[in-house]
């Protein structure tokens, strides 16, 4: 039995690949009521002979690191949608993956939890460059902005 070959969805995922430093700014919500600016790094890699993309990010306010996170990204062939697993340091319980799709130069996730729906955008604005958006609504109508960076790859 040959064994199965990553398609072209799967090395669309490359253009993550690589270690991203950005500027951030947190919104105020009920997980941070002031908000503020951070700054982020984002180290991700393929893995699995080119099926998944491995990302380890850390998030620094106020001269430490404030949070941290661990990604991982997928093509799903039945669903023909990408997958976003992401497990982080204020979150004890596991969420459902966020289902993905490309739209122009954006790659855009979205998932709900108990807590509410979210949505993941990344806009690739030229080489080493992407922007980075979390929203959040609870009914899935009205979204508000819970945190914003610019990344470069270094």
């Amino acid at each position: 039995m040959e064994m199965p070959k990553p398609l072209e969805e799967h090395r669309r995922l490359e253009k993550l690949a690589g270690t991203w430093t950005g500027e951030e700014t947190i919104f105020p919500s009920a997980w941070d009521p002031a908000g503020g600016p951070a700054t982020g790094v984002f180290e991700a890699r393929l893995a699995c002979d080119g099926f998944w993309l491995v990302a380890d990010y850390a998030e620094t306010r106020h001269g430490q690191i404030s949070y941290r996170g661990h990604g991982v990204y997928g093509y799903d062939r039945k669903e023909q949608a990408y997958t976003m697993s992401w497990f982080d340091s204020m979150t004890e319980t596991v969420a459902p993956a966020a289902k993905g799709r490309w739209d122009g130069n954006r790659l855009v996730f979205a998932n709900q939890t108990p807590m509410g729906h979210s949505r993941f955008t990344y806009e690739f604005q030229g080489e080493g460059r992407y922007r980075f958006l979390i929203e959040n609504s609870q009914d899935g109508k009205q979204w508000a902005r819970m945190m914003e960076g610019q990344y470069t790859r270094r």
